[in-house]
């Protein structure tokens, strides 16, 4: 009993400290994972910030662009320069003016180019772009067109860093919404089963509890009945022996008596008158019958008195061993569930102990899970839910910066060097 409760412990130790570094390093994958969590979310907002500002700002660069235009298309502008400016310049200059106020039939077809592009595409740069195009002169168009295409290669490796990084983290935060929904998944079954075990455990424990009891009133209802069972059997073989003494001492008086009877003879002659009565003819015996007499029956009562104490003495005997029985019997069942109680007490601390760990894992893991599914919704905008695909949108831009270095060849007439 002892080694098997040596042996309980020991594994109860084992099982604690086993238990005691999963927790340990269980906080300490939980500490690195939050600040992780912590550095990614400030990347994220950082570069989601830098994002939506460089769109913002290439908005409002190209409305700037069309508005700058519009203003110095206008009647203040070209109708002051045509005003003013001829008085001031030579005529060569003035020439030139004249030139670059002409509309050529090449930003005609340069225009519908672009406009066929950019119905096309669905392409409101190139929409803008082709209008432009028609009403500015040719250093200004080509100008702007090399300015768009530098603004949009630039943007091309601006959001090709940001697909990158969109791709880790989504990458990252799937990984590490699997992981924790496994997790999750897993510490709930545990919890489950530790409290169905520790149900079953209770239970067990309340009956074994409830035998036990049992046990205890049996044996001592037993201990109860033995005494007073003993009780009336010793007094029924003591009265047993007083009938056995005082039958032997009134047999041995009776068997005198009858012993001295015996040797009485009776009158043989009448000393009175022939005429008187006859008398005794025999010897008196006492009043006897004539197949037994009266020690005969005091012996058949000494006999019965007898057997009385031998069937009871017997009968003690046999009570007194099926009673040390019962109560060997009891006792060692009565010990056989106390250490089962003891036994199943010690393992519902310890999974009472399993359990309340696996619940504070539980709710760790689970908040770890929704911090990670939250930064997922936070990542859809810009990262998944943006309207188009990231390949649609590379190939759009690609196509515009195409349209425009075919705008920008017609103007030149020679092959773009971009470097």
């Amino acid at each position: 009993e002892i080694s098997k409760k040596t042996a309980t412990r020991a594994e109860t130790q084992e099982l604690k400290a086993g238990l005691s570094g999963d927790l340990v390093r269980t906080n300490k994958d939980m500490d690195e994972d939050q600040k992780y969590l912590d550095e990614t979310r400030a990347l994220c907002t950082t570069k989601t910030a830098d994002f939506e500002s460089r769109q913002k700002l290439r908005g409002e660069e190209l409305e700037a662009i069309a508005e700058a235009i519009e203003i110095l298309s206008s009647s203040e502008v070209a109708g002051t320069g045509e005003k003013h400016l001829p008085s001031l310049l030579q005529s060569k200059k003035r020439a030139a003016l004249a030139q670059l106020r002409s509309r050529s039939p090449l930003q005609d077809r340069i225009s519908a180019m672009l406009s066929e592009r950019a119905h096309r595409l669905n392409s409101k740069l190139l929409s803008l772009v082709s209008q432009r195009v028609s009403s500015d002169t040719f250093d200004k168009v080509k100008k702007m067109i090399r300015d768009l295409i530098s603004k949009l290669m630039e943007e091309a490796t601006s959001e090709t860093e940001h697909k990158g990084w969109c791709d880790t983290e989504l990458a990252t935060n799937k990984l590490t919404r699997e992981s924790k929904t496994e997790d999750v998944s897993k510490l709930q079954a545990e919890v489950e089963d530790l409290t169905n075990t520790i149900s079953d455990l209770t239970q067990d424990i309340a009956d074994l509890s409830s035998g036990v009891q049992e046990l205890t009133a049996a044996m001592a209802q037993a201990t109860s009945e033995r005494a007073s069972s003993k009780e009336i059997n010793e007094e029924t073989i003591k009265e047993a022996k007083a009938a056995q003494a005082a039958i032997s001492q009134a047999t041995s008086i009776l068997k005198d008596f009858y012993a001295k009877s015996a040797e009485a003879t009776a009158f043989e002659q009448q000393t009175p008158a022939e005429d008187a009565p006859e008398t005794f003819t025999k010897p008196y015996k006492g009043m006897l019958p004539e197949n037994g007499n009266v020690v005969d029956f005091l012996e058949v009562i000494f006999s019965d008195f007898a057997r009385l104490e031998s069937d009871t003495s017997t009968a003690e005997a046999m009570e007194v061993e099926a009673f040390k029985k019962f109560m060997f019997e009891s006792e060692k069942d009565k010990a056989l569930k106390e250490n089962e109680i003891e036994h199943k007490q010690a393992s519902r601390t310890n999974k009472e102990t399993s359990l309340h760990e696996a619940k504070s894992e539980l709710k760790a893991t689970q908040e770890q899970l929704d911090k990670a599914m939250a930064y997922y919704e936070k990542l859809k905008p810009t990262c998944v839910d943006s309207g188009i695909t990231y390949e649609e949108r590379v190939k759009q831009r690609e196509e515009e910066i195409q349209s425009l270095q075919e705008a920008l060849q017609i103007l030149t007439g020679t092959d773009v060097d971009l470097s």
